[in-house]
């Protein structure tokens, strides 16, 4: 269930409308209209699906983005160097989520060549939802796995300022009878999760980060204030971000943080694209069989508590979409109202 459904406040926008009024002013933008209408869906999708906090929350600040001239609307990604099953390509400041469309579409032709393929992006911008990419390479039957390096917005372990990325991560995996998608960032909320549940006055279901007075807190906005968010497995969270910003930086050559962070304003970031093609697999016909399995084992999982579903990741994706596309998306009304003054 999406998290601002139960919100009295929000609004209920068809989703044709939403993606129309967003086509409308990135058109506007300078964005032509197959761009348009490409980023539209992306943005619209990721709101369909659920993720506000990467969808229709995040359009004023990417449509502002444009205007600072962080996004240039026409630009197209360059191939630097391409060497086996490993391309790196230069995104031209683009727009974060056409380039990684982009960059996915190209690690699958790659990987149908090669078994697997590597994209390595530098010089893009924000993606919005990692999910997305993942959820689109499933859908064409191939493994994913994707991540991308951010401006500093957590601490290393033990630390009180901020040197780390909450570097988003996905890992997908393709099944006729419902793909299984992990989508998530380095700390236990996103910004963009922790941004949405201020925006409804409410308390994050476990503590996500630290207070001013250096105490762990379920407060949004006192962790929004300090921004000192909690690593998913404390250190391990830590360690694993330090890790995806090198390869990042080293693999596409492009910015690591810390350089991403000098600038002030979080662009020009580095990300990473591999696709699987699981056909050329000796054991390809017996792999549904064999995920169906893990599901049904997962499935068979005793819940803490009565009437408690236990889902693999993604599960539930589908039902949300179904539910928004019959009562329309949730949204903020100032956010609704901030868009249409755009």
């Amino acid at each position: 269930m999406n998290s601002m459904s139960g919100n009295p406040e929000n609004i209920f926008i068809p989703h044709d409308q939403m993606k129309s009024e967003f086509i409308r002013i990135l058109k506007k933008y300078g964005f032509t209209a197959a761009k348009a209408e490409q980023c539209a869906d992306i943005f619209t999708t990721n709101s369909l699906e659920g993720v506000i906090s990467h969808g229709v929350n995040r359009f004023p600040r990417f449509v502002r983005n444009v205007q600072d001239g962080f996004i240039n609307p026409a630009s197209e990604p360059s191939l630097i160097k391409k060497t086996g099953a490993i391309e790196q390509w230069d995104g031209n400041l683009g727009a974060g989520p056409l380039n990684a469309i982009f960059a996915t579409d190209r690690s699958i032709s790659v990987a149908d060549e090669n078994g697997i393929g590597l994209v390595a992006l530098s010089n893009t911008n924000h993606w919005m939802r990692a999910g997305a990419y993942g959820w689109h390479a499933a859908e064409k039957g191939y493994v994913f796995i994707g991540w991308t390096n951010t401006i500093a917005n957590m601490p290393a372990w033990g630390a009180r300022d901020v040197r780390l990325g909450n570097n988003p991560f996905v890992i997908a995996v393709p099944d006729s009878k419902g793909s299984i998608v992990l989508d998530f960032a380095m700390t236990q909320f996103s910004y963009g999760k922790m941004e949405a549940f201020e925006n409804e006055g409410k308390q994050l279901p476990f503590p996500g980060g630290f207070d001013t007075n250096g105490e762990l807190t379920a407060s949004p906005g006192e962790i929004l204030e300090t921004w000192r968010t909690l690593p998913i497995g404390y250190w391990k969270g830590a360690g694993l971000s330090l890790l995806l910003d090198i390869l990042a930086a080293i693999l596409s050559g492009g910015r690591a943080t810390h350089e991403i962070t000098g600038s002030k304003t979080e662009y020009g970031v580095s990300q990473i694209f591999i696709s699987i093609c699981l056909k050329h697999l000796s054991n390809f016909p017996s792999i549904g069989e064999t995920i169906q399995n893990i599901k049904d084992d997962i499935h068979s999982s005793i819940p803490e508590s009565e009437g408690k579903k236990i889902r693999y990741p993604g599960e539930n994706v589908k039902s949300i979409r179904e539910e928004s596309l019959k009562n329309g998306i949730p949204v903020n009304p100032k956010i609704w109202e901030e868009i249409m003054m755009l």
